[in-house]
């Protein structure tokens, strides 16, 4: 493995244990505030705490396998492991929406008074705190080192800190006004948006698990650094690009004169890569060169290559 791999799965390991670490915290503490409290909407805010533990534990093995080196078996590495783990995240906060809709809908055909609720808020409060900070901790870190797992992670722990919120200013609206059936609704609220943030992390599982095109930013770096060639007279065309976890793959054709030699094509590609990878670190390169001269050159640009009768 790279220095550069060996750096980058050690820094995502250590945010998914924090992530870990931060659950463990916030489930006691919550799991305190209901007992003390007997608030449906405390009970499915601890519900989605127990969530987040289980989605970091299976992060943190996604991140240890993801950074295995590529072996005979797994030529293109392990990073698609991540996947996985968000793709897990994504399945258990669906289900835990449907465990805190029917624990509401229940509280809600029959409400029940609640009890200590001044400290109860508080404690809820802290636990709030934790996870606000630990998340904006982990999502900067998930932006910085490409990794899905840690900004699924981040992403839930974020829609926790405002369901939270949302739960603790609906059961203080409920002590001030005495509207018990206020409490329940608060749960179906929750419930709502934790489907909504299951669905969109397995919307983004799926479109990296479909080898989607790396994000416009990315295209737009390889671009600039392409032009700059092409105002040399260099050609490119079949440029793919994808994703897999962290790790991006790139490949292109590059159109040279005929009369080239195999060492100066070579020394132009180790040249793109060399540029390519200063403002995309992380990358796979795959570049085939070919004759600007020869028509076949432009006959095999799509995914499934064209060998025409003559040129095979």
């Amino acid at each position: 493995m790279t220095k550069e791999g060996v750096t980058l799965g050690g820094s995502t390991r250590r945010y998914a244990a924090l992530s870990i670490v931060a659950a463990v915290l916030t489930i006691g503490l919550k799991l305190g505030a209901y007992l003390l409290t007997g608030s449906v909407g405390l009970f499915s805010d601890a519900a989605e705490s127990v969530v987040n533990l289980v989605a970091a534990v299976a992060a943190l093995w996604a991140l240890l396998y993801a950074a295995r080196p590529p072996d005979e078996d797994h030529a293109f590495g392990h990073d698609k492991a991540e996947y996985f783990s968000s793709g897990l995240e994504s399945a258990l906060i669906l289900l835990a929406a449907g465990w805190i809709g029917v624990t509401a809908w229940d509280r809600f055909t029959d409400p029940q008074p609640l009890q200590n609720v001044g400290i109860g808020l508080s404690i809820t409060l802290v636990a709030t705190a934790i996870n606000g900070g630990v998340a904006l901790i982990i999502l900067r870190a998930g932006r910085r080192l490409r990794s899905i797992t840690l900004r699924a992670d981040a992403q839930h722990l974020l829609t926790d800190v405002w369901t939270s919120l949302g739960v603790v200013l609906g059961i203080a609206t409920v002590e001030l006004t005495g509207w018990l059936v206020l409490d329940p609704l608060i749960g179906l609220v929750v419930a709502a948006n934790i489907l909504w943030t299951g669905v969109r992390l397995l919307r983004d599982t799926a479109q990296g698990l479909l080898d989607r095109v790396l994000p416009p930013e990315d295209q737009e770096s390889i671009v600039k650094v392409l032009s700059r060639y092409e105002n040399e007279g260099i050609r490119f065309h079949a440029l793919r690009t994808r994703a897999s976890g962290p790790r991006r793959f790139i490949s292109m054709h590059v159109l040279v004169p005929g009369g080239w030699t195999v060492q100066r094509g070579h020394d132009l590609s180790e040249k793109i890569e060399r540029d390519l990878a200063a403002v995309l670190p992380h990358s796979t390169f795959f570049i085939h060169i070919e004759p600007s001269e020869d028509p076949a050159s432009f006959a095999d640009q799509s995914l499934d290559r064209r060998i025409d009768e003559g040129h095979s």
